[in-house]
């Protein structure tokens, strides 16, 4: 359940953090966060990561909700249990849901999170970095955890011994 908690408050720190954003910073617009390596700047993200599918909101919308709603029957059925596996489906959840709203009332995502050192890099918000640091652990959890806790047992053939035909 704490995992669950973890999830709505990064979704609240997502929706703030953008809030904040649309209410301080006009479009295109910049502001000092951790000097000399991340300062916000304000973009609207058409697309997905690096605004690949820039202009398919609804396919976006749609794509993005079918995985949230994989991940919830994942973890409802308890397909998913071990702790690890759970974070990492939670924070996937909380990003996946903070751009959908975004892009449901917007048309665009709020991006501001952009690092100075590296001005290649695209601009992102928390829920990306829900995403991506679900994804991380879901992976490090696929690879090394779910064989070991999260397979159904498997029922030994039972060999009936009854020599009565």
């Amino acid at each position: 359940m704490p995992f669950y908690i973890l999830a709505v408050l990064l979704l609240a720190v997502d929706q703030w953090s953008k809030y904040w954003t649309l209410c301080n910073l006009e479009l295109g617009e910049s502001a000092p966060f951790l000097n000399g390596f991340i300062e916000l700047l304000r973009v609207h993200n058409y697309g997905a990561a690096w605004s690949s599918f820039s202009g398919m909101r609804w396919l976006l919308v749609g794509v993005t909700s079918i995985i949230c709603i994989a991940i919830l029957v994942l973890l409802l059925r308890k397909i998913v249990r071990h702790p690890l596996g759970v974070c990492a489906c939670s924070l996937v959840l909380s990003g996946g849901f903070g751009n959908i709203i975004d892009r449901l009332r917007f048309g665009y995502v709020i991006d501001m999170l952009h690092f100075e050192f590296w001005p290649t890099y695209p601009v992102f918000n928390v829920a990306d970095m829900c995403v991506v640091c679900g994804a991380i652990l879901g992976s490090i959890y696929y690879l090394f955890y779910y064989e070991k806790y999260d397979q159904p047992k498997k029922v030994e053939e039972s060999h009936d011994t009854d020599s009565s035909v």
